[in-house]
């Protein structure tokens, strides 16, 4: 059975690579003549983020995009209204998410530069779609899905009525490399209280920002949509808005910013006519303010592709998959007038601002449970907390193990701010090191307590900025140097609050420190502080604390010392399908994922008896391949420079 999709846009793209995978005959056809590189970006919700990760299952692409944990409303004169963390919201920019679906399909699968004209009927049945430029596409199923203005839509149902536009957005893109040190995870917005006006900044990367405003066009509007005449606009539309707004004008090329008239059309009677079907926004269009157009279809791709390969004939398939999704839709659309209402009337909801999103807690985006793939694990640690030392050879076991269905977040969790404002058994440096002695004994692990008698840390603060500096800079290049001043202060001795092992630390991690310096004095401090922010949200009190989630407000929360089996089963509780990945367990393999290992992590990972691991490091020693360094509780053994 041959599938003729027409529009190779989001929902087009995502159709087309679950039909592909369930073995169907698939032909997509875009209008453009090539890859899109139009639009700017989306929030999508994790139910459709866990489908494209379903998508991408077994293959090496990064999702593209920024993770968005938090939403932050002020009015423009800087009084803040709301501050919401939130679940799982990814932003996207189209660019990349087309490309990230252009990757998951067959090479020569979408056709470029056919925009649909019209159909062939054979009877009641389409037998082949017609392009402008002459081309003729011939199929058994047609899906629809080209967009709000959909033409195939109009061919098989006539126009629909589109509801008036009362709610405009001009949307932009801008780089700034200052801002995304600062601001990496929250989407920013400023609503005016008086009337439709409001202001949103959202990143997508690390230092590229999305930029919005929304404005009711009774208060001014554009003649044109010139990038001058959209700039001055702007600027004076915001002109009572923050300094930081302003900025971001400034910083934005207004060539690439677009207006969108923002409208909407009530649920159709049916998706479907005989064998041709919609998908995306041909078959439901929502307005923005629910940010749920890209999430609803991706979810209406694969659930399309589910009915079709269940159901024996496309006709009861479609009829299917209208009802799993109809009412859903349906809710979205009201909602979306709803949100429309509240932001042009600003005054008359005073006290319950929408989120410009759709809250999961209260409306769920899918009809159908949709399996996640993915687990979020919040990993809250310090530089100097001895079990997170002795929690590391376990770290390492399930980042091989699963570390490809587990999206891992490090944060401090300021261990000791200072001595006076210490609390519970732990009250002097003394106190700390023969607690270390004590855990040092009973885990086998290299830990040497004499830096508390030596040359004692006061506060574990700056090795934790230090660490976020490094994040500032490359997050994996600050888990190898997290690593290394652990090593430092656990078996060299070495006080890590001292900025020449915080340099020396940098250089082994390839970090710059220079920047690393200037970092920790501006920036990370502000990324350190959200860290304990977060932590004080999350009642993280005792380190290392793992919280898994799945997305879809299921959580399993793992604190102190762990068996791997519990680590193991709540992986599994909240991921049931979530697959064991077997790795090279030989000292080679082993050595190059993780240039130092402690005898308790080579014996782990190796697979060996300790005694045995042991003869097998000490092999490898005298060939010259490790080098150790012996402490009164163990070895630290590390592969050497060539």
């Amino acid at each position: 059975m041959k599938t003729v999709i027409i529009g190779g846009g989001i929902a087009g793209m995502a159709a087309g690579s679950f039909l592909d995978r369930n073995g169907m005959e698939v032909v997509i056809c875009e209008r453009q003549a090539g890859k899109c590189q139009g639009g700017h970006a989306f929030l999508m919700h994790s139910e459709a983020l866990s489908i494209l990760n379903e998508l991408n299952a077994g293959r090496e692409s990064l999702l593209p995009g920024k993770m968005i944990h938090r939403f932050i409303l002020r009015r423009p004169e800087g009084h803040e209204v709301r501050n919401e963390v939130l679940d799982s919201w990814r932003c996207i920019k189209r660019t990349g998410l087309v490309e990230f679906l252009d990757g998951l399909l067959p090479e020569g699968k979408i056709k470029y530069d056919r925009e649909f004209s019209h159909f062939l009927w054979d009877g009641k049945k389409v037998a082949a779609a017609v392009f402008t430029n002459g081309e003729v596409e011939y199929g058994d199923i047609f899906i629809g899905a080209d967009g709000g203005y959909s033409k195939v839509r109009e061919d098989i149902f006539g126009k629909v009525r589109m509801t008036k536009v009362v709610v405009k957005e001009i949307v932009g893109i801008f780089h700034n490399r200052e801002l995304g040190k600062i601001n990496t995870d929250t989407f920013f917005k400023y609503q005016d209280s008086e009337r439709g006006l409001a202001f949103g900044v959202i990143p997508t990367g690390e230092d590229e920002f999305v930029w919005f405003m929304q404005y009711d066009p009774r208060i001014a509007d554009l003649s044109s949509d010139g990038s001058e005449e959209i700039r001055k606009f702007c600027y004076r539309m915001l002109k009572h808005f923050p300094t930081m707004v302003r900025d971001v004008l400034h910083a934005s090329d207004f060539t690439r910013a677009y207006r969108w008239n923002t409208r909407d059309f009530n649920l159709l009677p049916a998706f479907h006519r005989e064998n041709v079907v919609l998908l995306g926004d041909a078959a439901h269009l929502t307005l923005p303010f629910t940010s749920a157009g890209t999430t609803n279809a991706i979810i209406g791709a694969k659930t399309l592709a589910e009915c079709l390969n269940q159901l024996p004939e496309p006709i009861s398939a479609f009829t299917a998959y209208y009802r799993r999704r109809a009412t859903t839709i349906e809710g979205h659309v009201a909602l979306g007038r709803r949100l429309s209402k509240k932001f042009l009337h600003p005054l008359q909801n005073v006290d319950n601002h929408p989120l410009p999103f759709l809250s999961t807690a209260t409306n769920h985006l899918s009809s159908t449970p949709v399996r996640p793939t993915r687990l979020q694990v919040l990993y809250f640690t310090d530089p100097i907390c001895s079990t997170c030392w002795i929690f590391q050879p376990l770290l390492k076991k399930m980042n091989l193990e699963y570390g490809h269905c587990l999206d891992l977040q490090y944060y401090m969790g300021g261990l000791l701010p200072s001595w006076q404002e210490c609390k519970g058994k732990i009250k002097c440096p003394s106190d700390a090191a023969q607690h270390w002695k004590e855990v040092g004994e009973l885990h086998e692990m290299p830990i040497v307590g004499d830096v508390w008698i030596e040359d004692p840390l006061s506060s574990s603060f700056p090795p934790s900025i230090a660490f976020k500096a490094a994040q500032l800079q490359d997050p994996e290049k600050a888990i190898s140097f997290l690593r290394r001043i652990r090593e430092m202060v656990f078996v060299e001795k070495k006080n890590i609050m001292k900025w020449e092992y915080i340099v020396q630390a940098a250089l082994e991690a390839d970090l710059d420190p220079v920047r690393l310096l200037k970092d920790f004095n501006t920036d990370a401090q502000l990324a350190f502080e959200k860290d304990l922010a977060l932590a004080r949200k999350l009642n993280v009190a005792s380190f290392p604390t793992l919280i898994l989630s799945d997305g879809a407000g299921r959580s399993v929360t793992l604190k102190g010392d762990q068996q791997y089996t519990h680590i193991e089963n709540a992986i599994l509780k909240l991921l049931p399908t979530a697959k064991k990945k077997e790795f090279d367990r030989g000292p080679e393999s082993l050595f190059s994922n993780f240039p130092t290992m402690m005898d308790t992590e080579f014996a782990l990972l190796s697979d060996l008896q300790r005694n045995d691991a042991v003869k097998v490091l000490q092999q490898l020693n005298s060939t010259g391949y490790i080098e150790r360094l012996d402490s009164p509780n163990g070895t630290l053994w590390r592969k050497r420079v060539s």
